[in-house]
């Protein structure tokens, strides 16, 4: 099903000394995707994403990496260049991984797994030309990666059904690696979460915390206080007369208080006054970690209008960009044949992130056209408009005499 596989014996899994499970360490925990936090919370993927904070981070790296067109071109001899949609790289990627998974859909799955585990595979299926013509997503706990003792050469055990595995070499498995991971790390399944499982344990505690806090009306809002003892009955019958008058239909009504009560409501604590501000500290730790602007989490307290511009090309340069690289880099290196790689490449369209802010576009695009850069058929392809008869000459508007042709090309036919 995986295309060739690489003879088992060719590749030598890393060294491992046994060890007694009495005192796991954190790569024993790792292999069953658990990470033990000094809040003394096990951190796992799914439980990390059951946090909204880490998920809103997850979510705005891996959707903001399947909604950037990821082309293939073709570099000319003239330093031009020119997209290759019939390429199988831009197919798999774009319109179809495989008769299920559409391309952007697969490349935000994978982008996923590997924020969660470190790292994210696919299998590459090609047909007996060796051209790629499926991609599946490999569940990341079921593969083992393993490197060549001498050649430092890595190979991937997938675990197929039951207990039985197969061994499959580099150039059948497309491997989306965390950026910022080293071998060894990659090797241990090392990921963003495991870097802030501390910060993600405590916000497991804080969300486990207030929704006990407030489930069920765990906190009551006040207390009842009387002089003297009261009996079993009277004190019923007080709590039921109390909670008729202002709970539920009838909460913010009138009550008649009896037998010398008194009503004092309570408040929060200190430690209770503190909390929003730990959790506050914790979201910010997380987007330290995932490098997401603190926004992108929801996170509001600093946005303003002035640097609103700034923290989305901060996304774009600081976050995406490493992403961008490496989805850039394993394309290139798998999917385009050896021959072809001095000429053909794969790049993401960036600009995609900017159609929603006309103006900036309507400003660059004017510039383009000023500084002779860009055509005005140029100009118009970017705005999905058709082209115009004299649009390819590379004349500034502002400077040129006389009316242009504005007709289109199906109008100059006629």
């Amino acid at each position: 099903m995986f295309g060739r596989a690489r003879k088992a014996n060719q590749l030598q899994p890393v060294a491992m000394k046994a060890r007694a499970l009495a005192a796991p360490s954190d790569f024993d925990f790792s292999i069953f995707g658990a990470l033990p936090s000094l809040t003394g919370v096990m951190v796992t993927p799914l439980s990390a994403m059951a946090v909204p904070a880490v998920a809103a981070g997850v979510k705005a790296i891996a959707e903001a990496s399947s909604v950037l067109p990821l082309q293939v071109f073709e570099r000319r001899n003239d330093g031009s260049r020119e997209r290759l949609r019939d390429h199988p790289a831009y197919r798999l990627l774009n319109m179809s991984a495989n008769p299920w998974t559409g391309g952007a859909q697969f490349r935000e799955l994978l982008t996923a797994d590997a924020i969660a585990w470190g790292n994210g595979y696919a299998a590459i299926l090609r047909d007996r030309d060796g051209a790629p013509r499926e991609l599946h997503r490999l569940n990341p706990p079921n593969v083992t990666l393993e490197i060549d003792s001498v050649t430092g050469e890595p190979g991937y055990k997938v675990s197929t059904s039951g207990s039985s595995t197969r061994t499959l070499g580099f150039t059948d498995i497309l491997h989306l690696r965390a950026p910022s991971t080293l071998e060894c790390d990659a090797v241990k399944g090392r990921s963003p979460f495991t870097d802030c499982k501390d910060a993600i344990g405590l916000l497991i505690v804080l969300q486990g915390y207030a929704a006990k806090l407030f489930s069920n009306g765990a906190r009551p809002s006040g207390i009842l206080s009387f002089k003297e003892r009261l009996g079993a009955e009277v004190a019923a019958r007080i709590k039921a007369s109390w909670q008729a008058a202002t709970s539920g239909g009838s909460a913010g009504g009138t009550a008649v208080l009896e037998q010398g009560a008194e009503w004092k409501a309570l408040q929060f604590t200190s430690v209770d006054a503190q909390f929003v501000e730990l959790w506050a500290l914790s979201i910010t730790e997380v987007a330290r970690v995932l490098r997401v602007p603190p926004v992108l989490l929801m996170d509001y307290s600093r946005q303003t209008w002035a640097n609103a511009e700034t923290g989305g090309q901060q996304f774009l340069t600081y976050t995406l960009a490493p992403w961008l690289s490496r989805w850039e880099a394993e394309v290139s290196l798998k999917l385009i044949a050896q021959d072809d790689r001095e000429k053909i490449f794969a790049e993401h369209l960036t600009d995609v992130l900017l159609r929603a802010d006309f103006a900036t576009r309507a400003t660059a695009y004017g510039q383009y056209r000023s500084m002779g850069v860009m055509t005005a058929n140029e100009v118009r392809a970017g705005l999905n408009l058709p082209k115009v008869v004299g649009g390819d000459e590379l004349s500034n508007p502002y400077t040129s005499t006389g009316k242009p042709d504005t007709k289109t090309g199906d109008e100059a036919d006629e």
